[in-house]
């Protein structure tokens, strides 16, 4: 019999173990409090241990560029001083007590990395003159036209290789971080990454996520261009993220695509990686939400169900600040825009979703072991069942805008066996129609009583 991956052996990262059940969420500091600090995020750190999230990404926290700035605030993705904290968001000494209380609940944290480029103002363009890239005339280039406010490194230097690799593996250090969320990392030359890697995992093994997808034409490349990447998830990445999914989401509530169209996905995803990679999948994050739209723009009463496909799908789930509160409002880039909470009227939604992804043995992370078969259903139905070792999750996806009931049909669950709606708390059998009817624009998630 052939292997099914033969390329494997390529990707040899170890993911930490604590990342096997994780689930990950987005923090905007800036927009999360009406102070936009550390200390005043850290109050939340118990809500999201409680709804089941692992590891907390924050935004960039470096102090932010003024040249060029856009909006008052400017984007945090325009980097002054790579070993400062932007004293809008708090001290060096607030992120260490924001890192220890996470840990103390059992949270790891991540820390938004922009290696690509430099505010215009950084005092690295002074010093280093060498280290960004200039075009014919000499002056300084943005890695994209409208990023007007940031200016390009240019990695064929050695300093700078060195200078980056100190600076992460500074915070990680200091801070006690668990690893990074490296901003388009597809446009900084994969062995950087790779070499970076190993001085990071001799301080801890850390987590990194790249803001890339390989399946995904991303940074402006053509497909030639694109399918010609080295493979930032071969020895540098834990995770990328799941762009095609996202878009495909988004194609599917605009009508341009079909839910049938996932298996596409699916398949294309098992043909390129083994099933140990992790791929990010979500409904919402900063870009998207402040740039696309919410959720709720882009999927209207697709927005849940499709927060159900993400969070159960094989990959990890991502939820972005704002999401558990139903927010329906896009956060201001460069500005600072106090999220509504609202008493958080999608905190129970999420933590059934992400307390079951992150206790269920079916659900784990890069598992060759789970299985993951499909249910066959009419047009606007999507279902799949993730089992191992005789516990299973069944999915039930209705698109529609009427109630669906699914026929009976063979499938790893026998239909006699015990299962627990996640959702409704009931106790029922896949052999009753109750069980296999869904809502219109709703869901159904069942687990088998062991």
């Amino acid at each position: 019999m052939s292997d099914p991956h033969p390329h494997a052996h390529r990707f040899t990262v170890a993911h930490p173990e604590w990342a096997a059940n994780a689930t990950i969420y987005e923090v905007n500091v800036r927009s999360y409090t009406p102070e936009g600090t550390f200390r005043a995020f850290e109050a939340h750190l118990p809500r999201l241990a409680k709804m089941g999230v692992v590891i907390v990404w924050l935004m960039p926290i470096h102090p932010i560029g003024e040249v060029g700035r856009k909006g008052s605030l400017g984007s945090p993705y325009a980097v002054q001083d790579y070993f400062g904290v932007n004293p809008e968001v708090g001290t060096l000494e607030d992120l260490q007590h924001l890192v220890q209380t996470a840990h103390a609940l059992g949270l790891k944290v991540i820390l938004d990395w922009v290696a690509n480029h430099t505010s215009r103002d950084n005092a690295l363009i002074t010093q280093h003159p060498d280290w960004y890239q200039h075009d014919a005339a000499g002056e300084l280039v943005p890695p994209v036209a409208d990023w007007t406010d940031v200016v390009a490194f240019d990695y064929t230097n050695r300093e700078l290789r060195q200078y980056m690799t100190d600076a992460l593996t500074y915070w990680v250090r200091e801070a006690d971080l668990d690893g990074y969320r490296c901003d388009v990392a597809g446009l900084v030359p994969t062995d950087f990454w790779d070499e970076a890697r190993p001085a990071l995992n001799a301080i801890k093994p850390v987590f990194m996520l790249a803001e890339w997808d390989e399946l995904y034409p991303s940074g402006g490349l053509t497909w030639e261009e694109f399918n010609s990447e080295t493979q930032l998830l071969e020895r540098a990445f834990n995770m990328t993220f799941g762009l095609r999914l996202h878009y495909l989401l988004d194609h599917i509530a605009e009508g341009k695509a079909n839910l049938g169209d996932i298996d596409e996905y699916l398949a294309a995803e098992r043909e390129k990686y083994p099933p140990s990679v992790y791929l990010m999948h979500f409904t919402s994050n900063h870009d998207v939400n402040s740039w696309d739209g919410t959720e709720y723009e882009r999927l209207g009463p697709l927005a849940l169900p499709f927060a159900v496909l993400t969070a159960l799908l094989p990959g990890m789930p991502l939820l972005y600040s704002g999401q558990e509160a139903a927010l329906k409002k896009r956060l201001e880039f460069f500005e600072r825009d106090t999220i509504d909470w609202q008493d958080f009227p999608l905190q129970d939604f999420y933590t059934k979703l992400f307390q079951l992804k992150k206790r269920h043995p079916a659900l784990r992370n890069g598992d060759p072991a789970s299985q993951f078969q499909r249910l066959s259903g009419p047009e606007g139905f999507y279902g799949f069942i993730r089992e191992k070792n005789g516990s299973a999750v069944i999915v039930l996806i209705n698109a529609t805008a009427e109630p669906m009931e699914l026929p009976g049909q063979k499938s790893l669950v026998n239909p006699q066996k015990g299962l627990f709606d996640v959702f409704s708390g009931e106790q029922l059998t896949l052999a009753q129609a109750k069980a296999r009817t869904v809502p219109a624009h709703g869901w159904r998630v069942l687990r088998t009583r062991d």
